[in-house]
């Protein structure tokens, strides 16, 4: 079974943060929601970082905005996966640029599409 931490996780069902959380869960992935705000989300225990899950995930989707995601790539490479999707509005050339030089498998796309998941259908 493949894992997902998805950073930027949301309670509000209109946000993809939330929308991610369900369309991978819909996909029969093990998901674990990342937010430092929340402790539940759609029902699953929620972390307050990548540090804090349970094991390696096999991919981590993020729907943060640029700057943030500056600060946790670190936390994101030391912890380790096989895929770092960057969805829209989450990336930027810095972004990016600090992914790769930490040797992150970087993929910028939806990955909510990539799983055959429309968004708008959430």
């Amino acid at each position: 079974m493949k894992t997902v931490a998805v950073l930027g996780a949301s309670r509000d069902r209109s946000k993809f943060g939330n929308k991610a959380v369900r369309g991978f869960a819909g996909q029969g992935f093990t998901v674990w929601p990342v937010n430092p705000k929340e402790t539940e989300i759609e029902g699953l225990r929620c972390y307050r970082s990548v540090r804090d899950l349970p094991a390696r995930p096999d991919r981590v989707t993020v729907y943060l905005p640029p700057a943030v995601l500056l600060g946790v790539l670190p936390e994101i490479a030391e912890r380790g996966c096989e895929e770092v999707w960057l969805n829209p509005g989450s990336d930027s050339p810095e972004a990016v640029a600090a992914a790769e030089r930490l040797g992150l498998n970087v993929i910028q796309a939806c990955s909510l599409i990539a799983i055959g998941v429309s968004p708008a259908a959430l």
